[in-house]
């Protein structure tokens, strides 16, 4: 079941943003990383949520999509996230938040998967401007931007190639490519 998850949890980018997702859902989703690991088990993430077209206008024009795909800027209107949670470090709780908000992210995208969403962990993120489009304290670090919504794309895991390239790409039929390099090739013998 966990494998089936983690090989549906992709890296969406483009959703049907007229199917909403609700507020419960995202705390539910949040409560997953809330029982997750943490480094000393200090708990330093904070979180905003957001899942009305109002707050989800402010926070858009801060992110960067699929930089690898250097003719496209990002999902139109009418394919962006129907949510979006934002991961925040407490500084005063801590100054480092070491993995913390990668194992919170993919705690939040596995559970989006099994409610048959799909989402994306975007960290390119103008930050200073985000942090004033929402008045986030400078208290809070910026750490990621998860988007969330119903994927409208198909996105498929391919061995990577002869050409050793990682690159995800796009074909004619804008089926996502994703090379993984092969697990052989990932373990040492050491």
């Amino acid at each position: 079941m966990i494998a089936e998850l983690i090989k549906k949890n992709r890296s969406y980018r483009r959703f049907y943003q007229d199917v909403s997702i609700s507020m419960e859902t995202l705390r539910e989703l949040v409560n997953l990383a809330r029982l997750s690991g943490s480094a000393a088990n200090l708990q330093p993430l904070k979180y905003i949520l957001s899942c009305t077209p109002e707050k989800n206008a402010l926070i858009f024009p801060h992110l960067s999509w699929a930089g690898y795909l250097k003719d496209w800027d990002g999902p139109s209107e009418g394919e962006r996230a129907s949510a979006y949670i934002i991961i925040l470090g407490d500084t005063a709780i801590s100054k480092s938040f070491r993995c913390d908000h990668g194992i919170a992210s993919q705690s939040i995208l596995l559970g989006a998967v099994e409610k048959g969403l799909g989402g994306c962990m975007v960290g390119t993120v103008q930050r200073d401007k985000l942090r004033k489009a929402l008045s986030i304290s400078e208290r809070y670090e910026i750490l990621l931007v998860i988007a969330l919504g119903k994927p409208k794309e198909t996105v498929v895991i391919d061995t990577v190639g002869p050409d050793a390239s990682i690159k995800y790409w796009r074909d004619e039929k804008d089926v996502h490519h994703v090379p993984k390099r092969s697990l052989d090739d990932i373990i040492l013998n050491a």
